[in-house]
């Protein structure tokens, strides 16, 4: 999968420059709330709950200031990915143990016929490790801008 195969996972109504909340539940309950509002949701409630029992596995804090909650709920009917920033930084409990800016939230249904949940956090993953990809993703302020930074 190339970087750009990620671009149709994304949706602008998805997509938040400056997150309000200031609590890693906050950011959980206002990226669920974004998939509700672009109705890419049918139940927020069951979303809501599925994230927060995957990040008591573990924290999807990768490091470098990045989170990627993710995993399968009834509730999606597509794979989707939501953005959102925090300029100031969140308490993630991240592998670094720093604050993370940017939190990527991949939603899927349990089952898919293509199957490309794995494949799109993978990608997604790989994509956040370079730095140069990373770093540039801590400016953008518009969808356009963030989109172009994955088609470049």
């Amino acid at each position: 999968m190339d970087k750009i195969e990620l671009v149709p996972y994304f949706n602008e109504s998805l997509f938040i420059p400056a997150l309000r909340a200031k609590t890693k539940d906050g950011v959980l309950e206002e990226l669920v709330n974004c998939f509700v509002e672009a109705r890419f949701l049918r139940n927020p409630a069951i979303a809501l709950e599925m994230v927060h029992r995957r990040e008591q596995l573990g924290s999807t804090g990768i490091g470098h200031g990045i989170a990627i909650p993710h995993g399968r709920t009834t509730a999606a009917s597509e794979v989707m990915i939501a953005f959102g920033h925090s300029k100031s930084g969140i308490d993630w409990q991240a592998l670094d143990g720093k604050p993370v800016h940017l939190i990527f939230m991949v939603l899927a249904p349990p089952q898919e016929i293509n199957n490309r949940y794995l494949p799109v956090l993978g990608r997604l993953v790989e994509v956040l490790s370079e730095s140069q990809h990373r770093d540039k993703f801590h400016s953008v302020t518009t969808y356009s801008d963030f989109i172009n930074l994955l088609k470049s």
